[in-house]
């Protein structure tokens, strides 16, 4: 993966599961590294293992919870003050609630981190990208999003919830974005894709309770590695063979079909409109 060497990647929730081994192998390959990270000493820890494990200085730490939108936008800021060029975005960072939560913005936990956090950086470096391109975005979705539906009308779940279909409704959004997104970003040089990275053995199913839950700890030791589950991460942010490829949705390094509803232009629009109104972006 030599590509990697001179380019800069920034990986949001980059101190475990899949955002660390993403972090680790682009280090290990030359890349300057973005670690975005909620919590200052594991993200501090992670960074300095990463540095020690590929011998790459170029590995930095970026502190924001992503839940507020003044500490995307400060993320952002802090990214084109210290960074002259950005060759990928990664978009990796998500949470499961099982009980409904509000934002210090008032706004539903699950959809202001998975989706508007998505939304947001994305236009707020979308400049960068462009003038650092070819460049590329990767947003990390889920089959779970098969399960998923958009309600329009109650985004945040206020009349019913359960962290199944905030969760399923957050991925579905990722995968309408990043279509609509790479609709929008034709000729730019900027390239958009999202993913399925498989049921992963990390401690994202620590948050998660019920059934769902009962079951992804019976089935751990069956769950894919980190590792396998950063594969088409990586390879959607670095490898030559995806260059100019765009709005695709891929598993195992493998475009397929995403569900029926994400591929509806009315909704797309939609979701855009709302994601725009949420986070009051004017671009």
């Amino acid at each position: 993966m030599k590509q990697s060497t001179n380019k800069t990647y920034l990986v949001t929730g980059a101190n475990s599961g899949i955002g660390k081994v993403t972090a680790r192998t682009l280090a290990a390959n030359g890349a300057t590294v973005i670690m975005v990270c909620r919590d200052r000493a594991r993200g501090e820890a992670a960074r300095a293992e990463i540095r020690r494990e590929t011998d790459n200085e170029k590995v930095e730490l970026l502190l924001a919870d992503l839940s507020e939108q003044r500490q995307v936008r400060e993320l952002a800021e802090h990214v084109k003050k210290r960074f002259s060029e950005l060759h990928v975005l990664i978009n990796n960072a998500g949470v499961w609630k099982d009980k409904r939560e509000l934002t210090a913005d008032g706004i539903e936990a699950t959809w202001a981190i998975n989706h508007l956090a998505y939304y947001l950086l994305t236009e707020e470096l979308l400049d960068l990208l462009k003038a650092s391109a070819p460049a590329r975005i990767v947003n990390v979705s889920s089959d779970y999003h098969f399960r998923g539906q958009l309600a329009l009308s109650d985004v945040q779940l206020s009349q019913s919830y359960s962290g199944g279909s905030a969760y399923g409704q957050s991925k579905l959004a990722n995968v309408v974005f990043t279509y609509e997104l790479a609709r929008r970003l034709t000729g730019t040089g900027v390239t958009a894709n999202c993913l399925h990275p498989g049921a992963v053995n990390t401690n994202f199913f620590d948050n998660v309770k019920g059934l769902f839950g009962l079951l992804t700890t019976i089935g751990r030791p069956f769950l894919r590695s980190p590792e396998k589950g950063a594969e088409t991460v990586i390879w959607l942010a670095s490898a030559p063979e995806v260059e100019g490829i765009s709005g695709k949705y891929f598993f195992d390094r493998k475009e397929k079909r995403s569900s029926r509803e994400s591929y509806d232009p009315v909704v797309a629009s939609k979701l855009w409109e709302i994601s725009e109104r949420m986070t009051k972006w004017v671009g």
